[in-house]
């Protein structure tokens, strides 16, 4: 397994862990000129789970892969926070802010994979 795959399923891990919800990740390495080769896109139904669910990406990250991400940006409001971890972009919304962007229609060319929530 490719270094980019663990970091998928790790990712996805630290989601669940925190009952994430509505797990997507779109494969952009197809894509010509897309910025990363994955977007992993999820919610939390508050500001306070969306942090818990940041900080447990970036724990199982650290602590199983020595990943870290690059940045991490929309910590104050946590409506959305992305951390980017180069080849791999996460997505952390709140419903309402997922709903509005909506990711998943602007990169609806791209391959989707649904993790089914636990």
């Amino acid at each position: 397994m490719d270094n980019t795959k663990q970091l998928l399923d790790c990712i996805v891990r630290g989601i669940q862990e925190k009952k994430g919800q509505r797990i997507v990740i779109i494969d952009l390495s197809t894509i010509e000129g897309a910025i990363t080769k994955y977007f992993v896109i999820c919610e939390g139904g508050s500001p306070t789970q969306v942090e818990a669910i940041t900080e447990s990406v970036g724990d199982m990250a650290r602590e199983e892969l020595g990943e870290k991400p690059t940045k991490v940006i929309g910590l104050g409001p946590s409506q959305w926070v992305a951390m980017d971890y180069v080849d791999v972009l996460v997505h952390i919304f709140v419903p309402d802010m997922r709903e509005f962007y909506d990711l998943e229609n602007l990169w609806q060319d791209a391959p989707m994979h649904t993790i089914p929530d636990e």
